[in-house]
């Protein structure tokens, strides 16, 4: 019979492991918190998410409030950026290269009218009848002005 301590171990080892993922946490919509606002995140097709090195995730009600914390960010190394792909709500996507969207036609919580897409042709494919500014990461870092 194997030593029960040595089982011990070696399970809490493996929580410990599994529990250390530094991918993408799953947000609980209509339970937490945006690390910016505060609001509770409910919008599926609007939300966003940062990953540290450490696997610690920021999640937030908007992606404006993603790009607004970003700003002022003090927290260590970021892994991932993310942000939900409006044509798949709660499907979160890289958010380097997501296809953005600013357009009064389609509201955000935080008032920007900013929508993510997967990628340019979901964007196009999705949108097809709405009016608005199209821009990429980089473009839109730079309309926020982060660095």
């Amino acid at each position: 019979m194997k030593n029960p301590v040595i089982i011990l171990v070696m399970v809490g080892v493996m929580l410990f492991a599994s529990s250390c993922s530094s991918g993408p946490k799953p947000i609980n919509y209509g339970a937490d918190a945006c690390d910016f606002c505060r609001m509770t995140i409910v919008d599926k097709q609007h939300s966003a998410q940062i990953v540290i090195k450490t696997g610690k995730a920021f999640k937030y009600d908007a992606i404006e409030c993603m790009l607004n914390d970003m700003k002022e960010w003090e927290h260590p190394e970021i892994r991932h950026y993310l942000v939900a792909d409006y044509a798949n709500p709660g499907v979160l996507t890289d958010a380097s290269t997501a296809a953005y969207l600013i357009s009064q036609d389609i509201p955000s919580p935080m008032g920007e009218f900013l929508t993510a897409f997967e990628n340019e042709d979901k964007r196009n494919e999705t949108v097809q009848d709405v009016s608005g500014t199209g821009l990429d990461w980089k473009a839109l870092k730079a309309e926020f002005e982060i660095d």
